[in-house]
């Protein structure tokens, strides 16, 4: 066949991985681990690790810290990478950096990270973040009523800066406050409540 009637090479598609920090202590929970507290009769880790696969992440990361040992034992992670953070109880922004450290090499061109204790949140609202992926420069976040929330997703080319300054509960604030301009807002109020399970009276919406 000649070479001008060729098919044009197809194009594989980006690889957006799931990244979940489940590291928490549930200290206002009484110490209960939020990654092993029941949800659908299972530990609620398996639910967010569902909800990451069902919109289309992989390979999906899991960044365990307060009884990981018990987590490993009690939850299936099957398929899963999971990530020990020794440092857990500094805050968010170890668990970010230790899970984005993982996923150096894996050829990844995007993270997508959420939180374990957000069961409002479901693959509908995953799958929106997901698909506002462009290049591995890209910045994305679900909206709620126009108000930022989780997940949010990391072009590969920002998880340096991110993990430079990502230090105690501050996560990723510094970085998406230095590039606010070019954050893209994934409105998914419709779809999903960005709810978090942190105090006793929050485990009344777990099912």
């Amino acid at each position: 066949m000649p070479a001008d009637t060729e098919p044009a090479a197809r194009t594989a598609p980006p690889v957006i991985a799931g990244l979940l920090l489940a590291a928490g202590g549930g200290r206002r929970l009484g110490g209960h681990p939020k990654a092993l507290l029941p949800h659908r009769g299972r530990p609620l880790v398996e639910n967010a690790v569902r909800v990451l696969r069902e919109a289309g992440c992989g390979p999906v990361h899991v960044v365990l810290g307060a009884s990981a040992g018990e987590v490993r034992e009690r939850a299936d992670l099957a398929g899963c990478t999971v990530v020990d953070n020794p440092d857990w109880a500094e805050g968010m922004g170890s668990s970010l950096r230790a899970g984005l450290a993982s996923l150096a090499g894996t050829g990844a061109s995007a993270a997508l990270v959420s939180l374990v204790d957000q069961p409002g949140i479901g693959p509908a609202a995953v799958a929106r973040v997901r698909e506002a992926y462009r290049s591995p420069a890209s910045l994305a976040a679900a909206a709620y009523d126009g108000e930022r929330g989780h997940p949010v997703l990391f072009g590969a080319d920002r998880w340096a800066d991110i993990a430079s300054t990502a230090t105690g509960d501050k996560g990723a604030r510094v970085h998406l406050a230095r590039h606010a301009g070019e954050l893209v807002l994934v409105e998914c109020a419709d779809v999903a409540e960005a709810f978090d399970i942190d105090t006793p009276p929050d485990l009344a919406r777990l099912s």
